[in-house]
């Protein structure tokens, strides 16, 4: 079974979700994913960069993943629909234990997602960029993806806003972000434009042992 092997990667990562600054399904006065998206749905792309990981004796060093998931209201009510796009570069072996982690399959922090997903869309391999310049995070999927986050503003020197919400992507250490202009997906019959909206980044150091 997926969940038998012992895999762990670390890397970085960054969102842009469909909700205005900040987003209530992660901070509210309530429990988090129990208030209303700002837009009454959320279309959220998670951009993944693996500076170094082993899925078993498989190296994932250097290798990119969307996840793309689209919640149609309160997202603890579940019905979510995922996409994964693993990176073209990615060979056979490679393309089954990213896509065994990403899914939740595996273990690890994509699991706490797994309950809420009802419709999977399925495994696309493409050609994925990743960059990170000064504190901005973008990515691009050709035809596909146009994604970039910039830090929110704050008066902290740092430049940044760090906050420990409990994201299972990362859960203690996660910055306040926002997409820039342009900011689009199109694929699965599914056109975003998350502009303006809110955004997340942070590394990630994941693993599916305790």
């Amino acid at each position: 079974m997926a969940d038998q092997i012992s895999w762990h990667l670390s890397g970085d990562y960054f969102e842009n979700c469909s909700c205005s600054v900040v987003c209530p399904c992660l901070v509210s006065a309530g429990a988090p994913l129990t208030a209303r998206p700002t837009e009454g749905f959320c279309n959220v792309p998670l951009i993944f960069h693996i500076e170094t990981g082993r899925y078993g004796e498989i190296a994932l060093d250097g290798l990119n993943v969307l996840v793309v998931l689209h919640a149609p209201g309160v997202m603890a009510e579940g019905n979510w629909s995922q996409a994964t796009y693993i990176d073209q570069r990615a060979d056979d072996e490679q393309t089954g234990a990213l896509t065994a982690i990403f899914t939740g399959a595996a273990g690890g922090p994509m699991a706490a997602f797994t309950p809420l997903i009802s419709q999977n869309l399925g495994v696309s391999k493409v050609p994925i960029s990743f960059q990170i310049d000064g504190k901005t995070r973008s990515a691009e999927i050709p035809g596909i993806l146009h994604m970039s986050v910039d830090p929110l503003p704050t008066m902290h020197p740092s430049g940044e806003i760090w906050a420990n919400i409990g994201h299972p992507v990362a859960p203690d250490k996660m910055a306040m972000a926002v997409g820039a202009a342009g900011n689009t997906f199109s694929d699965r019959g599914m056109h975003w434009d998350n502009s303006g909206r809110n955004g997340l980044y942070a590394q990630i150091h994941w693993s599916n042992q305790a």
